[in-house]
């Protein structure tokens, strides 16, 4: 599946969510917990320095208020990195986009919630 108004050119461009997609920022340590809790249930994921991000399908997380996240919708930028960086330094994939390119926006709130929650099962 191929995520509309998603450019991977040849280095990364600030690209505008709120139309083909939004994104939902994690910090980094929650957002590293969700992957072990989504598993192959997540779509790409960007990392930098501070968080990472998932692509969610545009509108699905709104009204999403989780501790430390934030929406990325109409109007915002979010840095997207060529299609094959892999490391740093700046936004790499950490998730590179493949067949499911889009994060389902409850099962990302819930992995957001038990990762804020060690104590819980996984």
């Amino acid at each position: 599946m191929t995520t509309p108004a998603l450019n991977l050119g040849a280095a990364s461009t600030a690209q505008l969510a709120g139309q083909a997609w939004d994104a939902v920022r994690v910090p980094r340590g929650i957002g590293h917990l969700t992957l072990e809790i989504l598993g192959a249930r997540s779509g790409a994921v960007i990392e930098d320095e501070r968080a990472l991000y998932r692509l969610v399908p545009t509108g699905a997380a709104t009204g999403c208020d989780i501790t430390g996240t934030t929406v990325l919708n109409a109007g915002a930028r979010v840095s997207v990195p060529p299609a094959r960086r892999m490391a740093g330094p700046g936004p790499f994939w950490r998730v590179c986009p493949g067949d499911t390119w889009l994060t389902d926006a409850d099962a990302l709130r819930t992995a957001v919630e038990d990762a804020y929650q060690p104590e819980a099962p996984r």
